[in-house]
């Protein structure tokens, strides 16, 4: 998995990027990356996994984020099977200057300072904000900037969201140990059906155990071993949504236990593989990791 930097480019005659993406997943690259621009995605339809900062999970029958400066994030395409449709925004902070007697901005800078933890919003929320970004692609000019204010400031105004990290991740840590990272994804990505072990990573990396697990904590906030096992759930979430069974699922993963694969998604997911496959079936499953730590919950 290629860790990169986007050079985001503003369409003609704008100061911002739209991109509608509704093409089959097997023509884009989802690769992890940042970018200096602030990004709103809005996947209309589609389920797969949201990789935001130090947060990994999976979402299903769509999803609207929005990520702040330098963040490092895959594409929403990452696991998904067709059909998927998104709208996305990219934007620079610069181009939203306000006067400081203007009350009514203060909610948008403050929503933008949030976003540095990446915000998920409630499905409510995307619902009301799909007409717009469909209305911001046949606009052009200065009534797509002004599309962009009102859907910023309405989600400003909005207490139905949950922020997905705990602490902002600095992108030099991405940026610095792109190379390291990329062969770590990379083996984790085309081993984790396997047995892995964590001393041949270790090698990988060109560092003794000790010194492997203390960059991998620091620079993902978890430890190897937890990052295979979600990696590995996200996995299994996107099979059963494809109907395989548990115990298929299961070895697919790398799990060869089934008690232990249970006990595993169990933690990961807050629900049995049963609950999952029952609720995926009444399309009311919306699955996030549990964090260790409390979520952050700040009104704006």
């Amino acid at each position: 998995m290629k860790v990169t930097f986007e050079r985001v480019i503003p369409d003609e005659k704008s100061s911002f990027r739209t991109i509608h993406n509704n093409s089959p997943i097997s023509e884009f690259k989802w690769e992890y990356h940042y970018h200096p621009e602030i990004e709103l995605v809005c996947v209309i339809s589609g389920s797969g996994t949201r990789h935001v900062g130090y947060h990994k999970s999976n979402y299903t029958n769509g999803d609207l984020i929005l990520i702040g400066s330098n963040i490092p994030h895959s594409g929403f395409g990452l696991n998904s099977i067709d059909p998927h449709e998104e709208i996305v925004l990219q934007f620079k902070q610069e181009i939203l200057q306000f006067p400081e007697q203007e009350v009514e901005a203060r909610s948008i800078k403050d929503l933008l300072e949030l976003s540095k933890y990446g915000i998920k919003f409630h499905r409510r929320i995307k619902k009301t904000m799909i007409p717009k970004l469909r209305l911001m692609l046949e606009s052009e000019g200065y009534k797509r900037y002004l599309i962009l204010l009102e859907i910023l400031f309405e989600l400003s105004q909005s207490k139905d969201y949950e922020l997905l990290n705990n602490e902002i991740m600095p992108y030099t840590i991405i940026s610095k140990n792109k190379t390291r990272l990329e062969n770590i994804f990379t083996y984790v990505e085309h081993n984790y059906d396997k047995e892995i072990d964590i001393d041949d990573v270790a090698k990988l990396a060109n560092l003794t155990l000790p010194a492997f697990c203390n960059f991998f904590k620091k620079a993902t906030q978890i430890t190897f071993t937890e990052f295979v096992n979600r990696y590995r759930i996200n996995k299994a979430c996107l099979l059963m949504a494809q109907d395989k069974s548990i115990s298929e699922c299961s070895y697919s993963c790398g799990f060869n236990n089934v008690t232990y694969f249970n006990r595993m998604f169990k933690k990961y997911t807050e629900k049995t593989p049963s609950e999952f496959i029952k609720n995926f079936s009444h399309n009311k499953v919306n699955v996030d990791f549990v964090e260790k730590e409390t979520k952050i919950k700040t009104s704006f």
